[in-house]
């Protein structure tokens, strides 16, 4: 039987990545994907995972994007049945939030490729295994989560754009946040946000955009950051299946930290 994750998407563009696509394929993992902006929310009792995409949106501007209000309370509904959850970019910072990190403007922004390294808990962490310290990683924000965190969340990969790449909850590792966007990191789909999202990397003030370079690593890293995404997904799977964390009837000593 297929394994449902509901999908929050935040813009008609920014859908699940083809590298997400091919990879829940190969793994029997059916994406009910949401527009958030112009559709109902679900129940999420038959999902295995909320899995919440990035988008345009800030998570403070919910008068301009008023879907955000009540995506916040799926969320908070989801992390208190202890439901996994996987967020890419603004559904990382989505989930920070939610988990009483503060979220603002990055010290620059951050677009195109660049190296993201495991740190000690991010080796540990068995969402990780058998991945390398290092790896290519797809960024496009502006936005982050700030330190210091709160003391039941960790920090697990980093860079030099931006200090908080991902992040899990202590003893609940089925709970997962990447600032980065490698299920988006094909060349077509670079090149397609590189369109799409002409207007706003115009209007960024402190980065100048190469489209050709970032062109030139979306196809020297490609083929790397697809594998590493389906060893990265098949430890996440494991994690869903041991126990059935989200299952209340199947919980040992979970006690909500919301």
């Amino acid at each position: 039987m297929a394994r449902k994750f509901l999908v929050f998407q935040h813009s008609p563009w920014e859908g699940p990545g083809k590298i997400l696509r091919e990879v829940a394929r190969a793994n029997d993992i059916e994406l009910d994907v949401i527009r958030t902006w112009e559709e109902k929310i679900p129940d999420l009792g038959p999902y295995a995972c909320l899995l919440v995409l990035g988008g345009g949106p800030n998570v403070d501007q919910e008068e301009e994007f008023p879907f955000l209000v009540e995506e916040k309370k799926v969320i908070k509904k989801s992390l208190d049945d202890n439901r996994p959850y996987l967020g890419f970019c603004l559904g990382h910072q989505l989930l920070a939030e939610a988990l009483g990190a503060q979220v603002g403007k990055n010290h620059r922004s951050s677009i195109g490729f660049t190296t993201g390294y495991l740190t000690h808990n991010g080796y540990r962490h068995p969402a990780f295994a058998g991945l390398p310290d290092c790896f290519p990683i797809f960024k496009w924000h502006g936005q982050t989560v700030k330190e210091p965190l709160p003391r039941h969340l960790k920090i697990l990969a980093t860079s030099v754009d931006c200090q908080i790449e991902a992040l899990s909850v202590v003893e609940r590792p089925h709970i997962l946040g990447m600032q980065f966007d490698n299920h988006s990191a094909s060349g077509e789909e670079v090149a397609a946000w590189l369109d799409k999202d002409r207007e706003w990397l115009a209007s960024l003030t402190d980065l100048e955009i190469d489209r050709t370079r970032i062109l030139a690593d979306a196809e020297r890293a490609g083929r790397q950051i697809r594998c590493e995404f389906e060893i990265f997904i098949t430890n996440f799977l494991k994690l869903i299946d041991r126990n059935r964390p989200w299952d209340k009837s199947a919980k040992v000593g979970y006690h909500p930290i919301l």
